[in-house]
């Protein structure tokens, strides 16, 4: 039975909807309607100007209307009065094609049609620094190898304890929460599930996340390389498919525990990654992550290369466990939505073409990546570079359409553009006595 959203206001005591998208960029927009007006909203949606938001449009668009998924509420856990939903944007009556939940929408039922449900579960990384962004928030983490401190993990207990609740009161199934490998970087897991879910789901965590942070005098990043000479803000996806109850990944019979289908997603995973790389990895500072000389730890903790092994956190792909596969190229800036879309293109791909991703690479990349093989793929160099494969990406505009790839890029090579126009402090430095 579909949820009735002025029953549900009532029932829980709910007197406002944040009815919110996210936009190419992956902002989170959202406008505030009273309960009363739920209803209505429901059914003709919410007004917005895509020209004000992330979106290829302009001043002349119609509104973009944000109907929202009454499936997908949630009731904000320090805010109870607010209930929050994730909508679909519409134009003119129909589907705004670049609009990133859309996308997912339209590939995970081409998956469906294909017999297969798709399960994620993601690993946000994130560090607590101070309110203006310029230093980690605890002066005391100082470590060289702080992974796992305790110590560290504790003085940060209120703030980590409050989003931990939140989840365990929405049903997530949370079930650990460390400090990461970088000083001040934390990470909190919550149980996989359908993909569509997940990615609404990173979408209020990341929401949840700042809020809470706030709530503390401190603000939380996702920023992929937020200081220089630490470990950067990951977010790892592990995937699997399934057939009604059996998980179509799984083969007690293989090494790794995968089935043909799992390499054959992941061969398509190999081939395309460097087409996606702009969507999981979409900022200008999101290579200074992939790209990274060594940090204070020791290891950057991410790929550098287009390769994949066992249980081995040197590649980009690492296959843990039967059954799934752990996806680390993605950072903290990528879009909730494009990212699952971009990797079940690729995925899909390689299992429509049974593309053989070759023989695990059981070595340490970071210290023996002269022994890869000669044709191993490398990873953009920088945003540009990125952009340029995913605007030339047949693999994507079947899958995503050519409306959106065609604005990502556009909107993000300006983004580019703006960064190569400023001057920074080392040029001026390395140039002025040229």
């Amino acid at each position: 039975m579909a949820v009735d959203l002025a029953v549900e206001a009532r029932e829980r005591g709910i007197k406002y909807f944040l009815i919110s998208f996210v936009d190419l960029f992956g902002t989170l927009r959202a406008k505030l309607a009273p309960a009363s007006a739920i209803t209505g909203m429901s059914k003709d949606g919410a007004g917005f100007a895509g020209f004000a938001s992330w979106l290829d449009m302009t001043p002349a668009h119609p509104d973009i209307l944000a109907i929202p998924d009454p499936d997908s509420l949630i009731q904000i856990p320090w805010k109870p009065e607010v209930g929050w939903l994730a909508a679909d944007l519409y134009m003119n009556g129909k589907e705004v094609d670049q609009a990133p939940r859309n996308a997912l929408r339209r590939i995970l039922k081409k998956a469906k049609d294909a017999g297969y449900t798709v399960k994620t579960g993601v690993e946000c990384e994130y560090f607590l620094v101070s309110p203006d962004g310029e230093a980690l928030s605890d002066p005391s983490d100082i470590q060289a190898k702080p992974c796992y401190d305790q110590s560290a993990l504790m003085r940060r207990y209120d703030v980590i304890s409050e989003v931990c609740d939140s989840m365990l009161q929405l049903g997530w199934g949370p079930y650990q929460n460390d400090h990461e490998d970088a000083n001040g970087q934390f990470e909190m897991n919550w149980d996989f599930d359908d993909a569509l879910k997940t990615a609404d789901r990173m979408t209020f965590f990341k929401y949840m996340m700042k809020s809470i942070a706030e709530k503390h005098g401190l603000r939380a990043t996702f920023m992929p390389k937020p200081f220089a000479h630490l470990t950067g803000n990951g977010c790892h996806v592990h995937v699997s498919l399934w057939k009604g109850d059996e998980n179509a990944f799984e083969d007690d019979n293989d090494p790794l525990g995968l089935s043909k289908v799992a390499y054959h997603f992941i061969g398509g995973l190999i081939d395309g990654a460097d087409e996606i790389c702009s969507i999981t990895n979409p900022t200008v500072n999101s290579y200074k992550r992939i790209n990274a000389p060594v940090t204070t730890s020791g290891a950057t903790w991410s790929p550098n290369t287009v390769t994949f092994a066992g249980n081995n956190r040197t590649h980009m792909i690492r296959v843990p466990g039967g059954g799934r596969f752990e996806f680390r190229l993605p950072d903290g800036a990528t879009n909730p939505y494009l990212l699952p879309a971009a990797m079940l293109a690729a995925g899909l791909d390689g299992m429509a073409k049974k593309t053989d991703p070759g023989k695990p690479l059981d070595i340490d990349m970071y210290a023996e990546g002269h022994k890869a093989p000669a044709g191993v793929k490398k990873l953009p160099l920088n945003l540009l570079d990125a952009l340029r494969l995913t605007d030339k990406s047949a693999l994507l505009r079947d899958a995503l359409g050519d409306e959106l790839v065609d604005s990502y890029v556009k909107l993000k090579t300006k983004d580019w553009n703006e960064f190569s126009r400023q001057l920074t402090p080392w040029e001026r430095a390395t140039t002025l006595d040229c």
